[in-house]
């Protein structure tokens, strides 16, 4: 076996535990929040409760957020090169793109990690409605945006 077969077996290994570890820790947050909070961890809800000010949920609500955040910076310190961006977009597209997400998660009641990890593992067919409306939506846009724009 050649070194560079040797090389990409070893990078896909290396993309398969990354991945594995990702969705085991995404799982085990969901879950310590559930079991610690009685909350179920829908991103864009806990961010939707901290932007409209809930009286009472602000502290833990805050905490999360920044614990996503603090998440994001530790990762851009040991891995600069996950946040690289290699794409023809802009950093203004990028951002315009997030906010359309993030108007999408108040329009649908809910986002991947709300719906998508915890509400089908709590067996919700609402969730897994939903899920699969994420999924089919998110397909047809990439595709048409690869087809006719070459985005």
């Amino acid at each position: 076996m050649s070194w560079v077969t040797k090389r990409r077996i070893n990078n896909m290994m290396q993309s398969i535990l990354m991945a594995l570890a990702g969705g085991a820790l995404i799982g085990l947050a969901a879950s310590l929040m559930l079991v610690l909070n009685g909350r179920v961890t829908g991103i864009s809800g806990i961010a939707n409760g901290l932007l409209t000010l809930q009286k009472g949920d602000y502290l833990w609500r805050a905490t999360f957020v920044v614990g996503l955040i603090a998440g994001g910076v530790v990762l851009a310190y040991f891995q600069a090169e996950m946040f690289a961006n290699t794409s023809a977009r802009s950093e203004v597209m990028i951002a315009i793109a997030g906010v359309i997400v993030g108007f999408g998660t108040v329009l649908g009641s809910g986002c991947t990690s709300g719906h998508g990890v915890c509400g089908i593992s709590r067996l919700s067919p609402r969730s897994l409605i939903a899920t699969i409306i994420f999924m089919l939506v998110g397909m047809i846009t990439a595709t048409i945006l690869k087809s006719f724009l070459g985005v």
